[in-house]
């Protein structure tokens, strides 16, 4: 199957790239021979919800999740991942020094003399 280029995707508008979703979902689904009663009791969610997350891609983010988990398609995040070059380590040290409390103002000493 050839990859859709990055100008494919921007050119759709919301509802057609929601409406892309839903096709993903149903057919993944219908892959893997499930009935959307048992993709939504697997998922913790109602069957008229799934049937709107296919037909309109209509749905929460955790729904989203919910479904995707079921369908075994949880992969697909991997291409959120936000890279770092930081080991662990030196992750657990920037943390440790992060500032935890506001530093108190200094305290102004008045002269002495006075301009009167």
């Amino acid at each position: 199957m050839m990859e859709k280029s990055n100008n494919y995707w921007q050119a759709m508008s919301d509802p057609a790239l929601l409406k892309h979703i839903g096709d993903f979902l149903k057919q993944t689904r219908l892959k893997q021979n499930k009935t959307q009663q048992q993709v939504a009791a697997s998922a913790g969610i109602n069957r008229s919800t799934l049937v709107q997350m296919e037909k309109e891609g209509r749905g929460t983010l955790l729904t989203f999740i919910q479904v995707l988990r079921t369908l075994e398609q949880l992969y697909l995040f991997q291409y959120f991942e936000v890279p770092s070059s930081l080991s662990p380590l030196q992750l657990a040290k920037l943390d440790k020094q992060k500032r935890q409390r506001a530093s108190t103002a200094p305290i102004r000493t008045t002269n002495s003399k006075s301009d009167w």
